[in-house]
């Protein structure tokens, strides 16, 4: 078995963990009424968009996502919240490094004493959610849980839905699609990114992904009985059957969209082992990007 595999099974327990993480009440976390910035780069990128989303839902102030080599380095924040499971990414670095203060900077890492830590004011660090492989899995969804829960959601029935995850089935006849879409409104369109990402990564697949809404202006043109298209949460009104009617295969969401991004994970590492691939060393891709 992947290490990729074991790592989406644990999220059940991770998940559980990072509900009692919140209930701490880590520090460095952001304060209700605290303009933020939180950036990330690729995966991390895509659960800062989540949680932008998620924070200013629930009130507690306005809230932006940047890629870190697109961050604004010179607006003026309240705090910035970093996003790197390694703490080694150089676009992180680089950013933090660039900031005007009197910026607070918080990082969220895996990896205890990590570079990261010395551009932080705070650092939280959950190794428990750490990975070997170089596909991320279970330290987004982890941090996901957490984020939700700091934010006061109920989220005490996250882990179970994770466990249904794991067990319902995938989409019939996975070899007979070419091309996966993935749509989400909201937060989970940065879930929807991310799925699509996993599947490129994972299965050197053609994926994509879009908000609900923007699906219809354009990308639904080269939608066939070819394609698969994946719902995160809930689709804007009439447009399963508008996918439907080009012969698509739709797929829509069982569970909370964080679980259901369990089953996408599961569904790259399938294709990934049908074509023969190491998912845990995809090709031209390291556990860091590291710039010199």
């Amino acid at each position: 078995m992947s290490h990729a595999s074991e790592e989406i099974a644990s999220q059940p327990s991770c998940w559980r963990a990072a509900i009692e993480v919140a209930a701490a009440k880590p520090a460095g976390l952001p304060e209700p009424g605290e303009r933020v910035a939180v950036i990330g780069c690729g995966t991390s990128w895509f659960v800062a968009q989540a949680y932008a989303v998620l924070r200013e839902r629930a009130g507690q102030g306005e809230t932006d996502a940047f890629t870190a080599s697109e961050f604004p380095v010179s607006r003026r924040y309240d705090r910035v919240v970093a996003i790197s499971r390694s703490g080694t990414t150089t676009e992180i670095l680089r950013a933090l490094s660039q900031i005007d203060r009197p910026a607070k900077i918080t990082a969220i890492t895996a990896v205890a004493g990590s570079p990261v830590r010395d551009q932080a004011d705070e650092v939280l660090t959950l190794g428990f959610a750490d990975e070997q492989s170089v596909v991320q899995t279970r330290f987004p969804t982890t941090l996901i849980t957490l984020l939700r829960a700091h934010l006061g959601e109920d989220v005490t029935g996250l882990p179970g839905q994770a466990e249904r995850a794991l067990g319902l089935p995938l989409p019939d006849d996975l070899d007979g699609f070419r091309q996966f879409t993935f749509l989400g409104s909201g937060w989970t369109l940065g879930l929807a990114h991310e799925a699509a990402l996993k599947v490129r990564e994972a299965a050197q697949a053609w994926s994509e992904s879009y908000s609900g809404m923007e699906y219809r202006h354009g990308p639904i043109a080269v939608a066939d009985i070819a394609s698969l298209v994946w719902v995160f949460g809930d689709a804007p009104h009439g447009l399963l059957d508008e996918v439907r009617a080009t012969g698509a295969h739709v797929e829509v969401s069982l569970l909370d969209p964080l679980a259901e991004l369990v089953r996408a994970q599961r569904m790259a590492v399938g294709l990934a082992d049908r074509r023969g691939l190491d998912v845990d060393a995809p090709r031209h891709l390291t556990r860091s990007v590291i710039l010199t």
